[in-house]
């Protein structure tokens, strides 16, 4: 579905059905740090972070015309679930349903549930019938029965399966997530989702569909105790999940009709307070209508001990006090460079026809950066250079993120609170200063953050990963200098 001309909102574009496409079996492109730059510049990124922003935009909640505003809730009757998402639903039911066909072992064990492996492997033997069952026809569009050609079921199963853990490692972490993304973008561009008015199948599709399918993960984690994938552990956001502090705290943020910008700060006027993450209370109530409480809400099921010890960056973020469109925007900065930017968690991802490693021709090309160089650095002598240095972006409002301070009980040298208001419980400690990398190349319009800076470099201790370590996690993200 393109944009009216006249729209100010990018939308994922979709697949010209009366056009053949020639699909691809997805395959792997980045091998070392190089390669993510280059996935920087890719048509697949345009389109991750295009449907991420589409997605993002549609959970604000809504300005109506009688000058009431609509939230968007989880469980809320407000939101249409059309017949694609419900049917994806019944697929994540099937799913959890072959937790009972694969019971987790009871032996001991040092580290995740070998078990999982039999579940993904019941999974993956039944994946075919699982899709016909879930997607329509025309979406799979199956192959000649004189061709052995890839067909649009071949992508998708790639995606489909990298959505759950590594049945290997025995684990889950954002990179399984940002498959599932993917899956569902490339299910819009195969025109998977009816054509509605703005915003209502993107809402769908989160709370529908995204919602349910962290539920599901979340019970694989809790009954096959799986690790972390390639996380900071104390020094990261959230062990597992990233999307649902995206949406949810858009949830929380002010009301907007289809005509207006993103807000870049302010909440809806009845949002709980960001410090409200800190409060056990506040969290069980309000993780029954807000993604990013509910996913809060697991990580006190799953850790004991103080919230600001065991979940530092998450405590920061409370104290914002410019509201949940500051962090909302900010949760949109970190993940370009905590997860999109980071050779670890998209070394797996897998590229076809639907997203393609193939250069956007719009794309401007990113410097290296200490995300980027997260990874092995050696390339063939010889090998052409991936691409010719950066231009900075155009700089919009500068939204002044919060200053961050550390707290009691935190070891020195602990993340400096990403985008944390002074909560007066000591000092920044110093640390070696550190450079964020622009690696936010969103569309235009409304649907694009703010692009207010990163903290810049500050004397503030090196975390845990040592000095000079490139796969050290973003420093003080949106904090002010």
């Amino acid at each position: 579905m393109s944009p009216d001309a006249t729209s100010p909102v990018r939308v994922l574009e979709t697949l010209d059905s009366s056009k053949e496409h020639t699909f691809a079996e997805p395959g792997k492109k980045i091998n070392d740090s190089q390669d993510v730059s280059t996935f920087l510049t890719s048509k697949a990124y345009s389109d991750i972070m295009t449907f991420i922003l589409q997605l993002n935009r549609a959970m604000f909640p809504a300005k109506l015309p009688d000058g009431k505003v609509q939230p968007w809730l989880l469980n809320s009757d407000a939101v249409e679930f059309s017949e694609p998402v419900r049917r994806l639903q019944t697929l994540l039911s099937k799913l959890e349903s072959i937790i009972e066909e694969a019971p987790p072992d009871t032996g001991p064990r040092r580290f995740g549930n070998i078990s999982f492996r039999k579940w993904y492997q019941i999974v993956e033997s039944r994946v075919s019938e699982l899709l016909e069952e879930s997607l329509s026809p025309e979406v799979l569009r199956p192959r000649n029965a004189e061709s052995d050609a890839p067909t649009a079921k071949d992508e998708l199963k790639a995606y489909f399966l990298g959505s759950f853990g590594s049945a290997q490692r025995l684990d889950y972490g954002t990179g399984h997530e940002l498959s599932f993304v993917a899956f569902l973008a490339c299910v819009w561009k195969l025109n998977g989702f009816p054509k509605t008015e703005q915003g209502v199948e993107e809402r769908g599709i989160v709370l529908g569909v995204i919602e349910p399918y962290l539920e599901l993960v979340r019970k694989l984690i809790r009954t096959y105790t799986l690790e972390p994938a390639g996380s900071h552990g104390v020094w990261g956001l959230d062990d597992h999940s990233f999307v649902p502090y995206i949406f949810g705290s858009a949830q929380l943020s002010p009301a907007i009709s289809e005509s207006d910008q993103t807000p870049v700060e302010g909440s809806l006027p009845d949002a709980p307070e960001p410090g409200g993450v800190a409060k056990a209370n506040v969290v069980e109530r309000e993780r029954k209508t807000n993604m990013y409480f509910s996913a809060i809400g697991f990580i006190y099921d799953v850790k004991k001990g103080p919230f600001w010890e065991h979940s530092p960056m998450l405590y920061d973020i409370s104290g914002i006090t410019a509201g949940w469109g500051k962090i909302n925007k900010g949760m949109i900065k970190m993940y370009n460079a905590e997860v999109l930017s980071k050779f670890p968690v998209v070394q797996h991802f897998p590229f076809g026809s639907l997203l393609s490693w193939e250069r956007d021709p719009n794309a401007p090309t990113p410097p290296p950066t200490a995300h980027t160089a997260a990874g092995p650095q050696a390339r063939p002598m010889g090998a052409a250079p991936s691409a010719t240095p950066r231009q900075p972006p155009e700089q919009g409002t500068r939204a002044p993120w919060a200053t961050s301070t550390t707290h009691p009980g935190l070891p020195p040298g602990g993340t400096a609170a990403p985008w944390a208001a002074a909560r007066g419980q000591g000092t920044i400690p110093p640390a070696m200063p550190t450079r964020l990398p622009d690696t936010s190349r969103m569309p235009s319009g409304p649907m694009a953050p703010t692009r207010a800076p990163w903290a810049q470099s500050q004397s503030q201790s090196q975390p845990p990963a040592g000095p000079g370590d490139p796969a050290a996690p973003t420093r003080a993200p949106w904090a002010k200098p």
